[in-house]
């Protein structure tokens, strides 16, 4: 017999399996030796008033054998000898479609201009170290995407997208561990990432799949309005190779600059969107957690025995627009993620015990076509342009110098006042003073003020200067869509092409993009 209940515990009390079973046991009016067996299905933190509340969903086994531990992993065909179809970036939405793909009867071959997991990491040393960018290896481009090395937050902020457990299912098959299936904010990590991902590319290749990698696109092969591949240039032997098929997924990210010029180059309808920019904002964890969890910093460490570093979602309506915070990284750092030399961007990452002393966030400002007519003449790439010259604001005002970033306390930003002494930041490269209350166009930068000033009404204690701002935020979506049919999900000009993921405008995060990614390799397979 099997009973589900919901609990609301104390933190104390839900860290103590002896102590839910008893509860359990009093609630269902049993003893607690006919209790054979606790699963949790979900947890979430009640952390809105002092009196902080765990929140346990659980089934309750009773009189029953210990069930078998789920098994998540799936049997796939292989399709090595199927028709191909090209996976155009090996990021969330690249893998999960290939990983569909396989399990729908068909060949993918992933064409991922950057390296593997592993080899990234020299790069991502570089930039961090020393500031040198890799236009094809960096934070944002290589296997796994950006979210492999910038957080790996697995929550989206729509459930109608499609079927969020079986991507969440398919990381636990392939590692991750099963708890990202039961919290209401599950977060894998930046140091467990690889790893998984790692062993998605086993899965792929073992099935009869192709990933090719330091494989850079720079051309699509289209005859009478049809995709019939794509050409490559090969990074480590500078040669070019042509890869043909059908069907193209195009899923290579929001800083996939390039594709969007080769796109607008040939013809081929892109659009302008709305996005969003701002700054990274970098508090102290200690004193975001006293702020959430409702208490002063010498009882924080009390708080942490039972609680996890705390976060927050913060939102404004300044002037008509948006203003709030985005990837918000508990125990995190602020990374450096331009991928291009002569920019500045910023993002942020935790580990998966987000155990570092800072605690950051993006805090954007919704931007629309109006905000960057002075770039109108690019057409689409209008919005594309004006990001761009955002980027290299930020280098110019972080002095030219490798991945040095302009920095101000944020009392200081907001009252429009220089910073004299900048407070130590978890951004590698480093940090320079500079005037963002001045540089930042007056879009964003007004609206920022406006909303830091309504989060330090709702958060006393965090409009303060010892908390930095560090600019810019940049990459939080893609300024341009990729059309696509409703139904068929392919190209409304180019029969064959599917936009796929964040660079084409349909997803804004890890899961959203893995399902985009499993929508564009079903809709493919309903045709073959």
């Amino acid at each position: 017999m099997k009973n589900e209940l919901n609990l609301v515990l104390s933190p104390e009390e839900a860290a103590n399996e002896s102590v839910v079973k008893s509860i359990a046991a009093k609630q269902l009016h049993i003893p607690e030796s006919n209790i054979t067996f606790i699963k949790t299905l979900k947890r979430s933190i009640d952390a809105r008033s002092r009196n902080i509340k765990i929140n346990l969903k659980i089934d309750v086994y009773i009189n029953e054998q210990v069930p078998e531990s789920s098994s998540y992993k799936r049997s796939y065909s292989n399709v090595s000898s199927k028709t191909p179809v090209i996976v155009i970036g090996a990021g969330p939405a690249g893998l999960f479609a290939a990983l569909e793909l396989i399990e729908k009867g068909i060949k993918p071959i992933v064409i991922e201009r950057g390296k593997t997991v592993k080899d990234r990491r020299r790069d991502l040393a570089a930039i961090n170290k020393e500031g040198i960018v890799n236009p094809h290896s960096n934070y944002c481009f290589g296997e796994g995407g950006a979210g492999t090395y910038s957080d790996g937050k697995l929550y989206t902020r729509s459930t109608k997208r499609g079927d969020i457990t079986k991507v969440l299912e398919l990381f636990v098959a392939h590692g991750a561990e099963e708890t990202i299936l039961i919290e209401a904010h599950p977060h894998i990590g930046t140091n467990k990432l690889p790893k998984i991902i790692e062993t998605m590319r086993q899965t792929i290749i073992d099935n009869g799949g192709e990933i090719h990698f330091n494989t850079h696109v720079i051309d699509l092969i289209v005859k009478n309005n049809s995709i019939k591949g794509v050409v490559c240039k090969q990074l480590e032997t500078d040669t070019s190779t042509e890869f043909i098929a059908d069907s193209v997924i195009l899923a290579t990210g929001h800083s996939a600059r390039d594709i969007f010029e080769l796109l607008h180059k040939k013809n081929i309808l892109i659009e302008g969107k709305t996005f969003a920019m701002g700054v990274r904002v970098e508090h102290p964890q200690a004193l975001i957690d006293s702020l959430q969890y409702h208490c002063n910093l010498n009882e924080v460490e009390k708080k942490r025995d039972f609680l996890p570093a705390s976060s927050y979602s913060l939102v404004h309506q300044a002037q008509g627009r948006g203003v709030y915070s985005f990837c918000m990284c508990p125990g995190g750092i602020i990374a450096p993620c331009a991928t291009a030399p002569g920019e500045v961007v910023t993002n942020g990452w935790s580990p998966s015990k987000r155990n570092n002393p800072f605690a950051n966030s993006g805090i954007v400002v919704t931007i629309e076509p109006e905000d960057y007519q002075k770039f109108a003449s690019h057409g689409p790439l209008a919005g594309l342009r004006y990001q761009q010259a955002l980027e290299k604001m930020a280098y110019d005002a972080g002095g030219q110098a490798g991945q040095i970033a302009p920095a101000q306390r944020l009392q200081d930003f907001v009252n429009n006042r220089m910073s004299p002494l900048l407070p130590d930041v978890s951004y590698q490269p480093g940090i320079k003073s500079a005037p963002l209350h001045e540089l930042l166009p007056t879009e964003i930068g007004k609206r920022l003020q406006l909303g830091f000033t309504e989060f330090g009404k709702k958060m006393r204690g965090y409009l303060s200067n010892d908390a930095v701002i560090v600019g810019v935020e940049s990459r939080t979506s893609s300024p341009i869509r990729i059309p696509r049919d409703k139904e068929t999900l392919e190209h409304p000009q180019i029969k064959g092409l599917y936009p796929c993921g964040e660079g084409a405008g349909y997803a804004g995060g890890i899961v959203s993009a893995a399902i985009d990614g499993q929508k564009c390799a079903s809709a493919i397979a309903c045709i073959k």
